[in-house]
C-alpha cells in the first residue's frame, strides 16, 4: 500500500499482513525485514494491530494504520500498544483518531545542531517519541541534508524538522528515524500527533493541511482536539499477494 497519497509510487509504502492464525514476534520481525518498508502492519481477525520496522517493533504508526484500514474497508477499530485507535471513511479519505502528543520545549540534545548542518534552528521540543526541530523556513526543511549517522546517536525514536508552509500546505516537515532503521520516512502519520500539537496553538487554527516534503512526498489533514488528533489521508493499493511461509 502507498499511504497519504492518491497516486501510486508516492506517499509512504507499507506492508499489510492479514493474519489468519497467531504468529510469534520473531516471525513478524523477519517478515518486516523481508518487506523492507518503513513499517509493516500485522492485523489479526479480531483487529489487534502491531507495527514493525525492518529492525524493531514500534508503539505507533500512522501510515501503516491508514493502509490497514483502507484494506479492510475504512471503518475499523484497532487494539494496539497505543490504545484503541478508530478509523472511518471520510469522503474518500481515511480519518484516524490518534492520541495527541504535545511536545515540550527543550534545549537541543548534544549532537543535534552538528547533525543538521546549515540549518537555522528556531526552537527544539520533545514529544513522546521524537524531537521536533523548527527551522527558519520551508525552503530549509526541503533542502536540509542531515548527517544520518549523527541523528542515529540522539536518544529518541527520531527527529522531525518542520516550518510554516510555503504553498497550499499550512506546515511542512521531514522525518528522520535512523535509530530504528529508517533514514528518512516518506510520510509519517504518528509524527503529526506531535506536529499538530505544536503548530495549532502557534498558527491559531484547529485544522491543518500538512505536507511531508520527502522525495516521495505526501499530505496529511490534521485536526487537534483536547487530547486527540484526527489524521486523514488517502491510500492506493500497489500489490497483493500471499506469504508462503
Amino acid at each position: 500500500m502507498d499511504s497519504f497519497t492518491s497516486r501510486p509510487f508516492a506517499g509512504n509504502p507499507a506492508g499489510v499482513v492479514l493474519l489468519t492464525e497467531p504468529r510469534d514476534d520473531a516471525w513478524m520481525q523477519r517478515v518486516a525485514a523481508e518487506m523492507k518498508h518503513a513499517e509493516t502492519a500485522f492485523v489479526t481477525p479480531d483487529n489487534h494491530l502491531r507495527w514493525f520496522t525492518p529492525e524493531v517493533e514500534v508503539d505507533l504508526c500512522g501510515h501503516a494504520t491508514l493502509a490497514t484500514a483502507y484494506v479492510l474497508g475504512g471503518d475499523q477499530e484497532f487494539t494496539t500498544r497505543s490504545g484503541v485507535l478508530t478509523c472511518a471513511n471520510d469522503d474518500g479519505w481515511v480519518r484516524m483518531d490518534f492520541p495527541a502528543d504535545p511536545p515540550e520545549l527543550t534545549d537541543p540534545p548534544i549532537g543535534l545542531a552538528e547533525a543538521l548542518p546549515h540549518a537555522t534552528i528556531k526552537s527544539v521540543a520533545r514529544g513522546r517519541f521524537d524531537f521536533l526541530v523548527e527551522l527558519e523556513s520551508a525552503a530549509e526543511v526541503r533542502s536540509v541534508r542531515p548527517d544520518v549517522q549523527g541523528l542515529a546517536q540522539i536518544q529518541s525514536r527520531g527527529v522531525i524538522v518542520t516550518a510554516v508552509g510555503d504553498g497550499e500546505a499550512d506546515i511542512v516537515s521531514r522525518c528522520f528515524y535512523p535509530a530504528v532503521g529508517v533514514p528518512e520516512d516518506p510520510v509519517t502519520g504518528s509524527a503529526h500527533c506531535t506536529l499538530a500539537s505544536y503548530w495549532v496553538p502557534r498558527l491559531q487554527r484547529a485544522d491543518l493541511l500538512a505536507e511531508q516534503a520527502s522525495p516521495r512526498g505526501g499530505f496529511v489533514r490534521a485536526t487537534l482536539g483536547q487530547d486527540r488528533v484526527l489524521l486523514a489521508g488517502q491510500a492506493v493499493t500497489v500489490l497483493r499477494g500471499r506469504l508462503n511461509v
